[in-house]
């Protein structure tokens, strides 16, 4: 089975010569297709650098990158922005809701990016508002919103394009347990739905647990698998 992520000898330094600073050496991994993997580890341990190279927000300075099998290492901002756009999916530790739009507003954002018809958004975006229990909240705003609302309308904004790889970062940090709990039931039960694949980074036993498999990080580096 071709794997949906595929990271080989993955490096990534800041700085130049003798202020160079290591953020992810030698990093080898796979992530299945409908896999959900959790990145664990201390602050500093490379797991945003990890994320963001994941999420084609930022280039390796060495190592191969796949994605369905296809190598990515070559593309340039403007086209990792639009494979970004089409293929990959965000969950933010702090929601990223864009404070002047309803919550119907904020998860077809993802679709007029990318172009859809008006009617197929507003397809998708009811389907999604009722498999949340948003409904009756569309046109409310973020700051009228709990933080377990908030978290929903950030899963499916992240979700509303199907999206192959959902990147989610510290997704229960603001978060009370019942939250948490029910954020990542949702997540799986849209992973399940869609098949998609989740790369969740995560200080929280609760979610890692959850998770299929996790990769802990150490300066940089993969310290275990399990």
């Amino acid at each position: 089975m071709t794997a949906r992520l595929s990271l080989d000898a993955i490096c990534k330094h800041y700085g130049k010569d003798d202020n160079s600073v290591t953020a992810l050496a030698e990093i080898t991994f796979s992530l299945n297709a409908g896999e959900f993997l959790a990145i664990e580890g201390p602050s500093g341990s490379g797991k945003s650098t990890l994320l963001n190279i994941c999420g084609l927000i930022d280039a390796p300075d060495s190592g191969c990158y796949y994605f369905n099998g296809k190598p990515l290492n070559q593309l340039s901002a403007r086209e990792r922005c639009a494979y970004r756009r089409r293929e990959i999916g965000f969950i933010f530790q702090r929601h990223q809701l864009i404070p002047a739009m309803t919550v119907y507003e904020n998860i077809a954002y993802p679709l007029l990016l990318n172009g859809e018809r008006p009617q197929q958004i507003r397809h998708e975006v009811e389907q999604l508002l009722t498999q949340m229990g948003l409904e009756q909240r569309r046109q409310q705003l973020p700051q009228q919103l709990s933080g377990g609302e908030r978290q929903r309308v950030g899963i499916a904004r992240a979700l509303i394009k199907r999206p192959q790889l959902v990147i989610a970062d510290e997704p229960s940090a603001s978060l009370d347990h019942q939250h948490a709990h029910t954020g990542l039931q949702l997540m799986r039960e849209l992973n399940r739905q869609y098949g998609a694949s989740f790369l969740i980074a995560s200080h929280d036993p609760f979610v890692i647990n959850h998770c299929d498999r996790k990769i802990s990080l150490l300066d940089g580096r993969i310290e275990a698998t399990a």
